[in-house]
């Protein structure tokens, strides 16, 4: 049992120590809020995309693909949304039922995915495939729910918003990290020397900065401002989900890097990200800057505790 939880203590803690590097470098000035947003901005578009570049390209892509998982994902995050969405209804305010939908379902899935798989298997090739089928499904269904719960009741969803999710699916980074990535390999380019040293050294900063940036945004006053919706959706966040269709996966014959992907999936902390997409589609963000603090804070308990629940059964 001893074993067992150091074992997943091994995955979980370096991340979570590097979080809280990230809030002490804040608090002794070393990191500011815009410093943290730059690092942010980086890690996104360019440490995850090489990265998961990184990792697909040099590797035989049918001999990684699992469509059935991919399958997973993509359920699992559509039941999700709905289960969420559902929930919303008891809330009064309409504008802050779009941010409790897109805090409930939304996870950090490439950082903190990326950063388990390689904590304890040193590859991330699982998480490429989670990230296939469940990324694109966050952000157009983000857009929908902030898009539609800014409007009157009644009023439809209009097509600048559709664009606008559209938009942001073809252009995100990571997506196109992984298009490249997955062209690279069915081509089988070869890849000079120079050329991996560089892309290996990019792709190295991707987790230790994604992770210290994250830590350094962490501010526990904002985490109180909607405590009450907020403590409700980061149940469903790092909890519900993971109980709900874990079982599934394991039913359906996932082991080892795919279990730990569908964990990150279902039950690591709300993105950053969905804070920024909040505010530029007409919500104040308080909501969903509280949701993003209080799983931050609690996923390291949680996220613990799930892996050693399928470490203890076997099953990673």
């Amino acid at each position: 049992m001893l074993e067992n939880l150091i074992y997943c203590l091994n995955a979980t803690i370096p991340i979570f120590l590097l979080m809280l590097f990230g809030l002490f470098f804040r608090k002794a000035g070393l990191f500011d809020d815009a410093f943290a947003g730059k690092l942010n901005r980086f890690v996104f578009t360019i440490g995850l995309p090489v990265m998961l570049f990184k990792d697909l390209s040099t590797q035989n892509f049918f001999a990684f693909w699992d469509g059935s998982f991919v399958l997973f994902c993509f359920f699992a995050t559509l039941l999700s949304i709905v289960m969420v969405a559902v929930a919303s209804l008891v809330i009064k305010q309409r504008p802050l039922r779009g941010e409790f939908i897109q805090g409930g379902y939304r996870s950090s899935t490439a950082l903190l995915g990326v950063a388990f798989l390689e904590n304890l298997y040193g590859s991330s090739e699982a998480a490429t495939l989670m990230i296939i089928g469940a990324v694109p499904l966050y952000n157009v269904a983000a857009v929908a729910a902030l898009s539609l719960t800014t409007r009157e009741a009644g009023e439809k969803l209009d097509g600048t918003a559709i664009l606008g999710a559209l938009r942001k699916l073809v252009t995100n980074p990571i997506i196109i990290g992984i298009v490249i990535g997955m062209a690279w390999s069915l081509l089988q380019i070869p890849q000079p020397v120079i050329f991996q040293k560089t892309v290996s050294s990019i792709s190295a900063t991707a987790t230790p900065l994604g992770l210290m940036a994250l830590g350094a945004s962490f501010d526990l006053k904002k985490a109180l401002g909607r405590w009450k919706p907020a403590v409700s959706a980061s149940v469903f966040k790092l909890v519900i989900f993971a109980a709900a269709f874990l079982p599934v996966g394991v039913a359906m014959g996932f082991r080892g890097e795919k279990l730990v992907a569908a964990v990150a999936m279902l039950a690591s902390p709300t993105t950053v990200s969905g804070f920024v997409m909040a505010r530029n589609l007409g919500h104040d963000g308080t909501l969903s800057s509280s949701i993003i603090m209080l799983t931050t804070l609690f996923s390291a308990f949680t996220l613990t505790a799930w892996l050693y629940l399928l470490k203890t059964m076997a099953l990673i």
